[in-house]
């Protein structure tokens, strides 16, 4: 059966909508870099010739970050090097950054055509503050040892949560680390002074990218908005402790791994399944399973091997809310299956606001 190819109004639409949310995330450059972008789709250029038959929902595909990316990626690499010259932390203009960057995805659009085949993996360490919040709760009652199961955990930067520094302007936690995550925390503080004793760490995402790897490092470290300098700096400090504790992450279907690690888990422990803006991408029977194989294994949970599931994701799949911009923080418990909503905040963490 033929695929039905988008509308052009549709892409415009996702554009502006990306662009917008880029300002109001705090990344002129991005916003602007897009607004030009749609500009140029609308004008029938070189953007149109790359996506402008983009086969599927581009807003779901955030066609518009694929792109942004790609051009990271070529200023970070050298592979133009005029247009690095130009971008951030350079001071930038876009009237300047924009025709070289447009020349670009004339020029090289086979290349571009290649790197936007990928989705986005942002792999966005502040995350990790609004996930200790959960992890802390469960620590506030356990005293055991505690196995920890990621999903869609792309590169596997925020396995070792547990090493980097939290500092807010209320509490702390943690030891001195390279990398250090802050947030404007707003409301109670998590259970500071709980510990939680991580005996294994296991991980696993689709397509995950090997932090071994200089050139995959690259291509996550491309999907950061250029303009924004604490993030590039804890991507950096993420993949030095990353580099150093050898972390792997297993290239599964997150249902199907989740099924055989829950299947296997231990009767001495506890064990943590979270992941963080990963539940609103796989499709709604994939989504199904993931959640069917947590709560099965829920049933089976007991006092001395409880199940815990550790969120944060959008509201509009967590809780069903329609056009909702929040992300909820949220903790399930078994035995009993309890859910508690710790707190709200957005997909970049740049605030929280505990409950």
């Amino acid at each position: 059966m033929r695929r039905t190819r988008v509308s052009r109004e549709r892409i415009l639409a996702h554009f502006a909508e990306q662009s917008a949310f880029c300002a109001e995330y705090g990344s002129p450059f991005t916003a602007q870099l897009i607004g030009r972008m749609g500009e140029d789709l609308s004008a029938n250029g070189p953007v149109a010739d790359l996506i402008g038959d983009w086969p599927s929902n581009p807003r779901a595909d955030v066609v518009s970050l694929r792109l942004a990316g790609a051009l990271h990626a070529v200023a970070l690499t050298g592979r133009d090097r005029q247009l690095g010259a130009l971008y951030p932390p350079a001071n930038w203009r876009m009237d300047e950054v924009w025709p070289v960057a447009r020349a670009f995805l004339a020029r090289d659009a086979d290349w571009v055509r290649a790197f936007i085949r990928s989705a986005p993996q942002t792999n966005e360490t502040r995350r990790s503050i609004a996930l200790l919040t959960g992890f802390l709760s469960f620590a506030r009652q356990w005293s055991g040892p505690v196995d920890m199961l990621e999903i869609g955990a792309s590169a596997g930067l925020n396995l070792y949560w547990d090493r980097f520094a939290y500092r807010t302007k209320t509490w702390s936690w943690g030891q001195a680390s390279p990398v250090q995550i802050d947030t404007d925390w707003q409301g109670p503080a998590p259970p500071v002074d709980a510990t939680l004793k991580v005996r294994n760490r296991a991980a696993c995402d689709l397509n995950p990218l090997d932090i071994a790897d200089v050139a995959q490092v690259l291509q996550l470290k491309s999907y950061i908005w250029p303009d924004q300098a604490d993030r590039l700096a804890r991507f950096d400090g993420a993949v030095a402790l990353a580099v150093e504790q050898g972390v792997k992450v297993e290239r599964a279907d997150a249902a199907q791994w989740l099924a055989r690690k829950l299947k296997a888990r231990a009767d001495d422990a506890a064990t943590i399944v979270y992941h963080s803006v990963f539940l609103q991408y796989p499709p709604r029977e994939a989504r199904e399973a993931i959640v069917a194989a947590i709560r099965e294994e829920g049933e089976r949970a007991t006092p001395q091997a409880p199940l815990v599931w550790v969120r944060l994701e959008p509201e509009a799949v967590t809780d069903g809310v329609a056009n909702g911009l929040r992300f909820v923080i949220d903790i399930t418990t078994w035995p009993g299956g309890e859910r508690r909503i710790l707190g709200y905040t957005d997909g970049h963490v740049r605030a929280v606001y505990a409950v």
